[in-house]
């Protein structure tokens, strides 16, 4: 059942009340804001301290409650890093902190490039979410409300890419944009990897929401309220904006709940092919494929592969909650019988 005329609204109180009501919604929401607010907070001394080594004294050290590396060594590396005045007043805490996770070969806190990889592979979600609910949802609407041999035009256009294999496609894409983004970008290469990566992870995760979108503008088309607002004269910009933007937020957020999980997992996965994110930057599955390569049958340095694959867990976990939540809250139906 699609949102009348009348009660024709952006979700707003009810929905974040049915929400709330969620136990397993609202524990995931917090875990992932804890999670995000500490990856923030940190950002000062983490950005300079993940790629920090220390060759002779922590390298593959494991978790310890004490400093592995000597203080005035760690301040004297961070003097080196060119550290703000932030990160050196926060530096005897860091410092202390440095080793709760261990370190890695190159003796690299993994605390302090596990905090900015989480940062790293959610705002690429994030990102790619946002890119393909943009192509998606205007390409679905836009089939839909043209119809005819233009519909089936684009809606075959999208069944050609859903043939194309999918690592093919984000690998072109790598090729094609790591070097025109890298020159924009002043020869930053490390962030040009990232921008081409969601952009890739979007560019090729637009294709099922589109035609979410294109079903439900079909369906809605057939509304007694969308009749009536075009016998009263309404053009087809009022009717997608007041009557079919209400009942599509919907299946969108939905969707994008469900597309930022999928794409932490795509960079996980490209990025322990080595076609992801390149070092030194962190992210889950970067940290995740070193951990793998640190593990072998005569020593196991578990630490490098459990950490980060139990953030990732966690993450992906209160995603999905997150997204299911959001599911029940911003169903029609139940919007419906609220506004009723």
């Amino acid at each position: 059942m699609a949102v009348s005329a009348r009660s024709s609204r952006w979700p707003t109180r009810d929905a974040w009340r049915r929400f709330a009501r969620n136990k397993a919604a609202r524990i995931g929401l917090i875990v992932l804001l804890l999670l995000a607010a500490a990856s923030v907070v940190t950002l000062p001394l983490s950005i300079r301290w993940y790629d920090l080594q220390q060759l002779d004294t922590a390298v593959r050290h494991g978790p310890a409650s004490s400093p592995v590396v000597d203080q005035q060594r760690y301040l004297e590396a961070l003097e080196r890093s060119s550290a703000g005045k932030v990160a050196k007043a926060i530096a005897p805490v860091g410092h202390g902190a440095a080793s709760w996770l261990g370190h890695d070969d190159l003796g690299r806190s993994l605390l302090y490039r596990l905090l900015p990889g989480f940062l790293v592979s959610l705002s690429i979600g994030l990102a790619a979410a946002m890119v393909a609910v943009i192509i998606g949802a205007t390409w679905g609407a836009l089939a839909a409300l043209a119809g005819g041999r233009i519909d089936a035009l684009m809606m075959r256009i999208v069944d050609v890419l859903y043939s194309l294999p999918y690592i093919l496609m984000v690998i072109l894409l790598k090729i094609a944009l790591t070097r025109p983004l890298a020159e924009l970008l002043g020869g930053r290469t490390k962030y040009a990897d990232i921008v081409v990566l969601f952009l890739a992870i979007g560019g090729v995760s637009w294709l099922t929401m589109a035609r979410v979108v294109r079903g439900q503008v079909l369906s809605l088309r057939e509304q007694p309220f969308i009749e009536a607002a075009r016998a009263a004269g309404a053009g087809w910009w009022y009717i997608l904006r007041r009557h079919l933007a209400p009942n599509l937020v919907g299946p969108a957020t939905v969707y994008a709940t469900l597309v930022i999980p999928q794409a932490i997992l795509q960079e996980s996965f490209l990025s322990f092919l080595g076609i992801g994110v390149q070092q030194p930057v962190p992210s889950l599955g970067r940290l995740a494929a070193d951990g793998v390569q640190a593990v072998n049958t005569f020593v196991g340095f578990w630490w490098l592969l459990v950490l980060p694959c139990g953030v990732l867990v966690v993450a992906l976990f209160s995603l999905n909650f997150i997204g299911d939540g959001l599911r029940d809250a911003l169903d029609p139906k139940s919007q419906a019988a609220t506004l009723v």
